[in-house]
């Protein structure tokens, strides 16, 4: 292997991470703004201040949730 195919490779690597990036940029607050839509009767930021770790917990598995497919309808 060259080193031009090694330099080559690096900047695909890069491009997707922006793609990746920008991608969870514009999906990640949408799937945000509908959970909290759908839960209209509890305030997410509120209930994390106060520390309830249940919120917590649900918010970090849907934001994981969502990076995972973004991440396959990329790759």
């Amino acid at each position: 292997m060259d080193l031009s195919t090694i330099v080559l490779n690096m900047g695909i690597g890069v491009l997707w991470a922006i793609v990746g990036g920008v991608s969870l940029a514009i999906v990640l607050p949408i799937a945000i703004k509908i959970f909290d839509w759908m839960t209209k009767d509890i305030d997410e930021v509120e209930e994390l201040k106060k520390g309830n770790m249940a919120v917590a917990l649900i918010l970090f598995g849907l934001i994981m949730g969502i990076s995972l497919v973004v991440a396959a309808a990329i790759h």
